[in-house]
This record gives C-alpha cells, structure tokens and sequence, in this order.
C-alpha cells in the first residue's frame, strides 16, 4: 500500500509539471509585436520600483528630411541641445532617410523617430568625435562612446517606429574592435584610455544605444540594425525601461542584444532580438577593471521577451566582477538560440551572480537548453580553463549562487542541463523544477557555423556544484547518460526520464561527492 501511494503522488507530481508549462508564453505571446500600449505593474521575489515612461514637456521641434546625403548631425545636435537648455521637450525626425553621425542625448529630451524614417550613421570615426568617457565590454576609457549616447543626463528617451541602422561597412569604425584582456593595464588612469583613432591609436567598437551614468532612461518602438558592436548597452544607469524594441544584429561577432552593466531598476520588455552573439544579458564589469568600480547589477526584470538566434537567451556574464544580483525572467521565449538560459563567467572575472529567477520559459536550443559556464576557455584564460588543479580561492575567484528556475518547456536541444562549476567555487543553491522537455533534435544542422558546439552524451551533467536539487521533470531524450563529479547535497525528485529505449547511464565520481538522494525517480538511478 505504502508503495502504491508513493508511486500516485509520484505520478500526480509529474503531471502538474507538464501542466505548469501550459502557462508558458508561445512565441505570438511575446516580442516586439505583442507590445502592448501600457507598461503593466512590475512583480518580482525582490525590490522594484513601479518604472513608467518619463513625461516632457510640451514642446516640440520637428525635423525633415533632405534630398540628399548631406550629413545631419549638427542639425539633430543643435535641436536637442537648444531644447534642453531651454527645459527640454520633444526632438522629432520626420519620415525620410538620415545620415549622422554621433547623436548625444540631453537631460529631458525625448528623440523620436517617426515610423518610415531611417537614421543612417556614419562608418567613420571623425563623425563620431572628440571621443568621450564610455566602457567597452566593462572597461572604463575614452573612445567613440556610442551611436546614440549619453552621459550623466536625467529623463532621456528613444521613442518611435523607426528604423536605426549602425555605422557603414568599409568605412573606418568598422577597423576597430572590441577591447581585450590584455589592452589596458587597470593601473592606468582612465584618462590615459584613449582610443580616438588619432595620431596611430586605434579606436574601440562603439555601442548602438549606450548612456553611461544617467537616470530614467526609456527606450521603446525602434528597430535596431547592422550595429558595430553591442546594440542596446546602458552601463551605470538608474531606472532604465527598454520596452517593444526590435534588433537584428544576426552574422555580426559581440553584437549582444540587450546588455545591461552594472545598473539598477531596470525593465526589458517585449524586446525581439535576432543576434550575432548573446541575446539579453546582465554583466557587472570586466575582471579587476570592474572589481575596482564596484557596482553591480541588481534588480533588473526581463519579461515577455523573443530571442530568436543567438548565442544565449537569458544570460548573465560573463563580465561579473561587480556582480549581478536579482533578476527575475519571466515569460519569454528562446527559438534557435544556441544557449537558452546562459550563466557563465571564468576564473579571472571576480564576482558572479545571485538571487537569479527564471519562470515560464519556453525554448528550442541548438546546444544546451540549461548552462552553467565558469570555467572558460584556453583561447581566453589559458592554463585556468583546466579543472584541475584547482587555484586559491582569491578576490577574483567568481561565484554562482542561488538560482531558481522554474517552469520550463524544453521543445529541443542537445543537452538539458549542463553545470560547470570550478573546484574552489562550485555552483551553489540550485533548484530547478516544473521541467517537461524533448531534447531530441537534428544535429546535422546549426544556425552558427563554426560555432557548432561539441555534441555531448548527457542529458545532464553537473561538475563542481553543491546543493543542486531537480524536480518535477518529464524528459523525452536520445541521450543515455548522466554525470555527477564532485557533486554534494543533491536531490533529484520525481524524474521521469524516457530514453527511447536506451538503458540510463550513470557515472557518478569525485572526492568530495556525498549526499545524493534519489527519489521517485524513473528509470531508478544509483
């Protein structure tokens, strides 16, 4: 009788979790084209401020279009500029083809580009000067800063159904690149950063959309396309709503959809993106550089958001010095990324990220459908990128720790969940449940190309964690084996895994490995 009871509660476990997924949003449910009008009230587990649009005031200044390709940079730079000294308002561009080329958005001014016009910007780096202080990939420094940038500005917003397109092929920008690890000792003064393409410097990638340090940002209704480098890229900002925006930066190498740096109060919404790299992110500045700033990420909720392709979906990292700290994903979807739900950092980074909630998330995944990511690679850290043997733990040793996901539809991937952390740092406090997933796929075909990832034998693996719990899943898998390496205080509850009718696999190893229960789950796993 006991058993028979153990086996009904097992079964009725398992079928709420694929009930739960019911409630996940379709891809029609989400993105650009499900924007509503209003933003609804903001829920999270943690602090958020109710964010609204800025008002202005009531003043507009309208510009047309020319004939020509006349460049009109000092003519949009005059109207913001004259506006704003005078209380600010609002600066519009009229159906028609634009060419500028750095546009700098004043405190209290609201650029909106009109449905049928198209800004075009400058491949050249003159157009994009004097340089001004920006970040690159979480490196503080003075270069070309951003095509629509901003700094220190209060009550700023892009508005409209517009089409931005970034900087021309063959022109100067377009030799740049984005900064690497070894480019700037973080003892040199910021001021001393210059990549102005002057005199023999070479320049930095700038960003499509990047205010730095500014409060009460809004960004909604444009469409982002053929960006140098990262497309919307707010860093130290405050109260930040980027809401129905769409981006298409697929075949473009860093050309991350919607990256948020060391910010606070922020709102991604109805956002589609097609991209040559991640997706949305949440970064908190790069290795010491960001150590030394010390701001993180925190309180930041993305919800009803597309990812089409893409290096990950819903990514944090792998910049994480300062950390990334309460964010809550709801409600998207992830079809064809190549990651859905990303986290990953390396040895050198510092920091790491906590208090992360993902709910109702649907995806189809070319690699992993769940990622943790903390050991790098040799191309990027060398001799660190070798589990073993495991360094001291240092200032900059990055960490993971207390992730919930829940609610998961998996409609195809390679592998399920895949958790890599580091000996001296193990992922810590994880807890996935609600899980219903099909991670049979055709992998003789991939959207990247020389990024198709190694195919793996797992249909999870976990390494270096400590506390990991997996609940409620129902899997339908080709994939025949599980890996555990030095995995402790791990629970797996009511697992039904189908593997097509291959006998599961297990290899479970490693010193520090203790603590594992196994309970209801199908095929019995020791």
């Amino acid at each position: 009788m006991k058993k028979l009871l153990t086996l009904l509660c097992a079964s009725l476990c398992l079928s709420a979790a694929a009930q739960t997924t019911e409630r996940i949003p379709t891809m029609e449910e989400v993105g650009a084209d499900a924007l509503p009008a209003e933003i609804a009230p903001i829920e999270a587990p943690f602090y958020m401020p109710q964010l609204q649009k800025p008002t202005f005031r009531d003043v507009t200044v309208r510009l047309e279009p020319v004939a020509d390709t006349r460049m009109r940079t000092r003519d949009i730079q005059r109207a913001i500029d004259h506006l704003s000294r005078e209380g600010g308002g609002r600066v519009v561009l009229s159906k028609g083809v634009w060419h500028t080329g750095r546009i700098i958005l004043k405190s209290n001014i609201e650029l909106h580009i009109e449905e049928g016009a198209e800004v075009r910007f400058s491949g050249e780096v003159k157009d994009f000067l004097p340089a001004v202080f920006t970040t690159n990939a979480g490196v503080e420094l003075y270069s070309l800063g951003a095509c629509i940038y901003a700094h220190r500005a209060e009550n700023i917003a892009v508005t409209g159904k517009g089409r931005l397109i970034g900087p021309a092929q063959g022109g100067t920008i377009r030799e740049g690149r984005p900064q690497n690890d070894g480019d700037i000792d973080p003892d040199t003064p910021v001021e001393e950063r210059l990549f102005d393409g002057q005199k023999g410097r070479t320049i930095q990638l700038p960003t499509f959309f990047g205010p730095i340090a500014c409060k009460n940002v809004y960004l909604e209704g444009v469409s982002l396309e053929n960006t140098s480098f990262w497309n919307v890229a707010p860093v130290y900002c405050e109260n930040v709503v980027i809401r129905g925006v769409r981006i298409s930066s697929y075949g473009i190498p860093c050309g991350d959809g919607v990256d948020i740096t060391c910010c606070r109060y922020v709102l991604v919404e109805y956002v589609t993106t097609d991209c040559g790299d991640d997706n949305f992110a949440v970064k908190g500045g790069r290795n010491e550089f960001g150590y030394r700033v010390g701001r993180p990420s925190e309180n930041i909720v993305f919800r009803r958001n597309l990812a089409l392709r893409g290096m990950g979906g819903l990514t944090v990292g792998s910049e994480t010095a300062g950390w990334c700290r309460n964010l809550y994903a709801h409600d998207c979807v992830c079809e064809g990324t190549r990651v859905g739900i990303r986290l990953k950092t390396r040895r050198p980074r510092g920091g790491g990220g906590e208090n992360l909630y993902f709910e109702r998330i649907r995806l189809k995944t070319e690699a992993g459908a769940m990622a943790w990511e903390m050991l790098g690679t040799s191309n990027f850290v060398g001799g660190l990128a070798s589990r073993l043997p495991a360094p001291p733990l240092t200032h900059m040793t990055p960490a993971f720790r207390n992730v919930r996901i829940r609610e998961v539809a998996v409609e195809g991937c390679r592998e399920l969940v895949y958790v890599q952390g580091i000996p001296e740092s193990p992922a810590q406090n994880i807890i996935i449940e609600n899980v219903s997933a099909d991670t049979r796929r055709d992998t003789s075909k991939t959207a990247y190309g020389v990024y198709k990832p190694k195919p793996s034998p797992y249909v999870i693996d976990v390494v270096d964690a400590d506390g990991i719990t997996l609940r409620n899943f129902e899997v339908v898998s080709d994939k025949q084996e599980m890996r555990l390496v030095d995995v402790r205080n791990l629970l797996f509850e009511n697992l039904s895994l189908d593997l097509c009718g291959k006998e599961l696999q297990t290899e479970i190893s490693g010193e520090m490995t203790r603590h594992h229960r196994f309970e209801n789950c199908t095929p019995q796993i020791r």
